[in-house]
């Protein structure tokens, strides 16, 4: 059905602009058929580098055994790829902190600038479009993969500061993209019809008359998609509404200095709404790439629900043998993996719309960090545990490489989502050696 023609067929039915978001993904009102198998790509980002001794398995291959960071991912074992010896190779201007964040999409130099880094070290932002931007502008560039976002950035406790220690996702240039860490205003972009916190109104109740009015007029598969799209939003919307009236989601986004500690005690809350919300934008193909950003680099989070007074990169600096900060960043880098863990879980419940499987069968997710350990602010070794299919890759082996640089990963899954005309990224020195074999 042509956009005109669509437009019009819901101007006949009397439909309102309100109800789009939720129709916008169904194959009845755009006239195109249900794609069988969609890709889709999520990042996810834990700052401050990780414990090698507790993160990498030992084993190549198959047959490994996870360490006690990744443990939460036990159930997904044949459904990962854990890469060690990627590194981000990318140097200049900045710090390793600020290369670390503003270079781990983008994989070239940040731009000249006066934001002083660690160690007199100025910088700017990021020189060049990051990956997940990128593959968002190819996946737009074409009808059967346009979406209406084409990406969403979410956050968890991200400062309200703007700095290369705080954005890692940039639409080219100088040109650095905030993610939004405040559910309501992901709830109000996805849907737009939310006034403000105070007066929370149902979304849909604004539209429930238009959707049953169109209801009639959908396949049988239709249908059940809206229906579960309508359920998860209520779903959201009574999360939402809880949590104020107990006051559990107050929110803050304090301006701060990066040493001065954060305090956030909202954050296992937000971090699941913030999940969910993903989890329901790709179901509805709203986006097909979307990044999750926990916190920041250099960030100074403090993690109360488990104990933690102080700030985690302060505990990140200290060296390994001081037991109880090792163990206390043993518990910080567990929690992440129980979100991710979260997440893949979310994605495997959820029936892949018009299609066969779970939504995480077409799914990759890809966790990483800024830097490979904290306290030697290493840029070899960067975590990255991939979780997912539907790319052609191998999965459910742990892999060893030689220090190959970042810009080969992401080139790699770029390729294998269909941007096969990538031929570097980044930096194009840093791309010598192509592809990684994955498959």
């Amino acid at each position: 059905m042509k956009h005109l023609h669509r437009r019009q067929f819901l101007r006949d039915l009397g439909i309102s602009a309100g109800t789009l978001p939720f129709l916008s993904g169904l194959p009845s009102i755009t006239g195109a058929p249900a794609p069988q198998k969609r890709q889709r790509l999520v990042i996810m980002f834990s700052p401050n580098g990780t414990l090698p001794n507790e993160f990498w398995p030992d084993q190549e291959g198959a047959d490994f055994s996870f360490k006690s960071i990744l443990k939460p991912l036990e159930p997904f074992k044949k459904q990962m790829l854990i890469l060690h010896g990627i590194a981000n190779k990318v140097r200049g201007d900045g710090d390793s902190h600020m290369r670390g964040m503003s270079c781990l999409l983008t994989c070239d130099e940040l731009l000249k600038g006066n934001i002083m880094g660690g160690g007199g070290n100025p910088a700017g932002w990021a020189s060049s479009i990051s990956i997940d931007q990128e593959i968002k502008n190819f996946l737009q560039s074409q009808v059967a993969t346009k979406t209406r976002f084409g990406s969403l950035e979410f956050g968890v406790a991200v400062p309200e500061r703007a700095d290369p220690w705080t954005r890692m996702s940039y639409a080219g240039g100088n040109q650095p993209i905030a993610p939004i860490d405040d559910p309501h205003q992901m709830l109000k972009k996805l849907y737009g019809q939310m006034k403000d916190k105070e007066s929370l109104v149902s979304i849909l109740d604004d539209v429930r008359d238009d959707l049953k009015r169109i209801s009639a007029k959908l396949s049988a598969r239709d249908k059940a998609l809206l229906e579960q799209h309508m359920t998860l939003v209520r779903g959201f919307e009574q999360d939402l509404a809880d949590a104020d009236k107990q006051g559990k989601l107050a929110h803050p986004v304090p301006k701060v200095d990066p040493s001065i500690e954060l305090v956030n005690d909202n954050t296992p809350q937000i971090s699941r709404i913030q999940i969910d919300l993903l989890v329901n934008s790709l179901a509805n193909d709203m986006a097909r790439v979307a990044t999750l950003q926990f916190m920041r680099s250099v960030g100074m989070a403090q993690m109360r629900w488990l104990g933690v007074e102080e700030g985690h990169h302060s505990l990140s600096h200290d060296p390994d043998d001081k037991k109880e900060s090792y163990e206390k960043l043993l518990k910080i880098n567990t929690w992440f993996a129980g979100e991710f863990a979260y997440m893949a879980k979310r994605l495997s419940e959820t029936p892949e719309p018009g299609g066969e499987g779970s939504m995480l069968d077409n799914t990759l997710l890809v966790w990483t960090n800024e830097l490979g350990k904290g306290n030697n602010h290493t840029l070899d070794n960067i975590p990255y545990v991939m979780l997912g299919g539907g790319f052609g890759f191998k999965m459910g082996r742990s892999l060893k490489f030689d220090k190959a640089a970042h810009n080969r990963l992401w080139m790699t899954i770029a390729h294998a989502m269909g941007h096969k005309g990538l031929k570097t990224f980044g930096k194009a020195e840093l791309c010598e050696g192509g592809l990684l074999n994955l498959a």
